[in-house]
């Protein structure tokens, strides 16, 4: 049975999605720019503008650029930086993932950035879910003392990889958290909860909404992916509510 407290983290990319994830009974926001693009660090202005709006915890994505997750030197050395600033800016804790070039987990380096994040609790995001061995993975992170791990358990949804994930669950052993995150909706929430056994859970809910804009010039892109220029994309308070209430609907 589906345990109601569960809690739920909401993924967001704007100050107004994270007060209607507040408001929708979100105990956690994970604070990203860029989620078109997986997520990338928030600027300092959306950090501090986001922790004097809400005031559950935000977790704030550590991630330099988009793409995959080996780093070099520079990279990492802008990593440890955004860390540092991220703490003195009111984060409540602090996601990354960094993988070698064989699609190990970068164990020196994680805990590099680990030590650096403490006493904030750590997350390692999902990169995880792109190495080459998921326990192989999950057994470096419990050796480093990392808090949680975010996971779809190696597939493209939490609910392809559930098995995977409940497997995970069960090695842990409660050395380290394990939370997954894509493709969570209202409608399969309490399900996966129920087979999996996890204790909290990441999503996105991300709603497509209209771009201000009355002239908008479709001959022009700006990025890579063309016709992005007038697309936004922001959480809902009635969603972020409808999938907190599917969580404790079981309860007797």
């Amino acid at each position: 049975m589906t345990d109601h407290r569960v809690l739920v983290e909401v993924c967001v990319d704007s100050v107004a999605s994270a007060i209607a994830a507040q408001r929708g009974g979100a105990s956690r926001i994970e604070l990203c720019s860029s989620l078109n693009d997986g997520g990338v660090t928030p600027s300092t202005g959306l950090i501090e503008t986001t922790r004097a709006s809400v005031s559950i915890p935000i977790h704030v994505m550590i991630r330099p650029r988009a793409a995959d997750f080996c780093y070099d030197e520079h990279e990492f050395a802008g990593m440890q930086r955004d860390i540092v600033k991220a703490k003195k800016l009111g984060a409540d804790g602090i996601v990354f993932g960094i993988l070698s070039a064989e699609g190990n987990v970068d164990a020196e380096r994680t805990k590099q950035l680990t030590d650096l994040a403490r006493p904030l609790p750590v997350t390692f995001h999902r990169a995880f879910d792109m190495t080459s061995d998921l326990f192989h993975a999950l057994e470096d992170l419990c050796s480093i003392g990392m808090d949680r791990v975010l996971t779809s358990g190696g597939e493209k949804t939490s609910l392809l990889g559930r098995e995977r994930i409940a497997q995970l669950v069960q090695k842990a052993q409660g050395r380290i958290g394990i939370m997954p995150g894509s493709g969570i909706k209202p409608e399969n929430a309490r399900q996966l909860v129920a087979d999996t056994g996890v204790g909290e859970i990441h999503v996105g809910l991300r709603t497509p909404r209209p771009s201000p804009m009355q002239y908008q010039n479709s001959r022009v892109s700006i990025g890579v992916a063309e016709g992005r220029e007038y697309q936004r994309f922001g959480v809902l308070e009635e969603d972020v509510r409808r999938l907190c209430a599917a969580l404790a609907d079981s309860e007797p």
